[in-house]
């Protein structure tokens, strides 16, 4: 497999998620939280591994880590959009607050916890930046009262979309770490001409460019890869209707079809699984809400694009 996509989970988790690269995944965290925050070391609560990756491979590939100073960090990548993510983005980030304390322990021990949100779409249409941060501040005096919470979005179309369409004088418009780790995420083959000068882009451009997949991940990876093709195809054929009628409501009709296939992607993949752990056809059905006919054409297509197709 060539022009292995880092935006795609399976091989974001691969880069920054193991191990032998924790120095990436510290670069990548130092580049987007502020001074006070910063890591030398990094505890993997969730490193990825590629023996589990069979029982693991249907949850949700983000990455967890504990910091050096006692915090707690989330990061995940996200493809497409969705419906209420701000709502998960909360949810995780509880989650994993909450899990901090064992049964009898006290309040105390609660430490911060910093929820980062790299996504491959606009979710803050009222921001024109592409990276904010959110915390919880009384409404007028901007006070800040519960210092714990901390949510970052980072919207790597609103980068991409200050380049323009041939993405030219690249390497003059990189002027933080979080832009160079950005445009590794986007254009890495534009950045491997350039040549950066940091160490840990550069050792992540070479963990990029020999990367290999097993025949399970390279599944996994290329039904990731259909998704998002799937719901950017089904934008784009939005848009251009949309010239005729007026383009705001063409896109938004872009992003209800591209949500709307978004969920039956996943339930599709889901059904896919089960399929090979040889669930009957009536449970898989019962849990995923497909129909005996879609569920018996899954095992029949080379790959999930065909499904839409037939």
């Amino acid at each position: 497999m060539t022009k292995i996509n880092p935006r795609i989970d399976i091989a974001f988790k691969k880069i920054f998620g193991v191990e032998e690269n924790k120095d990436l995944l510290i670069s990548l965290i130092n580049a987007v939280v502020s001074k006070e925050d910063q890591v030398d070391e990094i505890t993997l609560l969730n490193p990825y591994n590629q023996k589990n990756f069979h029982s693991d491979k249907l949850s949700i590939l983000d990455i967890k880590a504990r910091g050096s100073h006692g915090q707690w960090f989330n990061i995940e990548i996200q493809i497409t959009d969705e419906a209420d993510y701000d709502k998960r983005a909360l949810y995780y980030w509880a989650r994993i607050y909450t899990n901090q304390l064992k049964e009898g322990e006290n309040y105390t021990q609660l430490t911060k916890v910093i929820g980062i949100h790299i996504l491959n779409f606009i979710s803050i249409p009222d921001s024109k930046k592409y990276h904010n941060v959110f915390h919880v501040k009384e409404k007028e005096t901007n006070l800040p009262f519960f210092k714990d919470l901390e949510l970052h979005t980072i919207e790597l179309k609103k980068f991409t979309d200050g380049f323009g369409e041939k993405f030219e004088g690249l390497g003059d418009k990189i002027l933080n770490a979080l832009d160079l780790w950005s445009a590794f995420l986007t254009r890495h083959d534009l950045l491997a001409e350039a040549k950066p000068q940091d160490p840990c882009v550069q050792k992540a451009l070479n963990v990029l460019s020999v990367m290999n997949f097993s025949d399970e991940e390279r599944e996994a990876y290329e039904d990731r890869l259909d998704w998002l093709r799937i719901a950017s195809g089904s934008l784009q054929k939005a848009e251009a209707k949309g010239h005729r009628r007026g383009r705001k409501e063409g896109k938004e009709e872009g992003l209800k079809e591209g949500e709307k296939k978004g969920r039956k992607e996943e339930r599709l993949l889901l059904a896919k699984a089960m399929l090979k752990e040889g669930i009957n056809v009536a449970q898989i059905a019962s849990i995923t809400g497909l129909t005996d006919e879609e569920i018996s054409k899954i095992s029949h297509a080379d790959k999930l694009t065909e499904l839409y197709e037939r």
